[in-house]
């Protein structure tokens, strides 16, 4: 798992602005096919769920955990996943809806 640069940018001021994070994404339809960023522990994981990575951040004191819904870990097992970010409108949940950009996942399959 790995972070774009714009990415690695937002959370370095979305730290600043709100404490540690963390990432969940629970897959579906709407909001929740979308890595949704929170404050650390404001989302409750539970058994539905995987922790895939700790993400390393320069400039943020500790790592970024990523949870991801095991139905949708499943199906992206096979892949090599990339944090992103792009203009537009996410979810009013996640911190970074307030920007006007939104959090997004893109893969490649894992050896390409």
């Amino acid at each position: 798992m790995e972070l774009t640069p714009a990415a690695a940018e937002l959370l370095r001021r979305l730290r600043e602005a709100h404490g540690p994070l963390m990432f969940h994404q629970s897959g579906g339809c709407c909001d929740g096919s979308a890595p949704m960023c929170y404050p650390d522990g404001e989302f409750r994981t539970g058994d539905s769920d995987v922790l895939l990575a700790s993400l390393d951040v320069a400039g943020v004191a500790e790592p970024v955990r990523f949870w991801m819904s095991k139905s949708q870990f499943e199906v992206w097992s096979h892949t090599r996943l990339i944090v992103d970010v792009v203009a537009g409108r996410g979810s009013g949940f996640s911190l970074e809806a307030p920007e006007g950009v939104r959090f997004l996942i893109r893969s490649r399959l894992v050896g390409t």
